[in-house]
């Protein structure tokens, strides 16, 4: 359970529009920033959502990593971005990667304004005596 979980909202971002709508051109954005990152890609799903009343429908994009996980969710009518990207530290200290892929996603976005949060999770437990 030892590890680092980032958060952040992206808030008025202005990236080109498809990174906001585009299932598959975001994906591999994400899984293209953890692999440089040094993360263990090990399964993806990006979904579109459809267009509503209120504008172009948002994506979510996944990708399971040996380390843990990388979630974006976009809101394309509100230019608003959520990134969750949580790194298991067990067999080694992956922190630095997980920040390396939170400053490139947020890169990609261009916010005007970002609330970030980093949460440590769990403990190394001493194996029993």
């Amino acid at each position: 359970m030892h590890g680092l979980h980032l958060t952040a909202d992206l808030h008025d971002c202005r990236c080109a529009a498809r990174w906001l709508v585009d299932a598959q051109a975001l994906g591999a954005a994400c899984v293209d920033a953890a692999e440089s990152a040094g993360l263990q890609v090990v399964g993806t799903l990006f979904h579109a959502f459809p267009a509503t009343s209120q504008g172009p429908g948002g994506v979510t994009a996944t990708v399971l990593l040996a380390e843990s996980h990388l979630c974006v969710h976009t809101w394309p009518e509100q230019s608003g971005v959520t990134l969750d990207v949580y790194v298991c530290n067990f067999g080694g200290d992956h922190s630095s990667k997980a920040r390396a892929v939170m400053d490139s996603l947020e890169a990609l976005f261009m916010p005007r304004h970002a609330e970030r949060h980093a949460l440590q999770r769990g403990s190394i437990k001493a194996e029993a005596a």
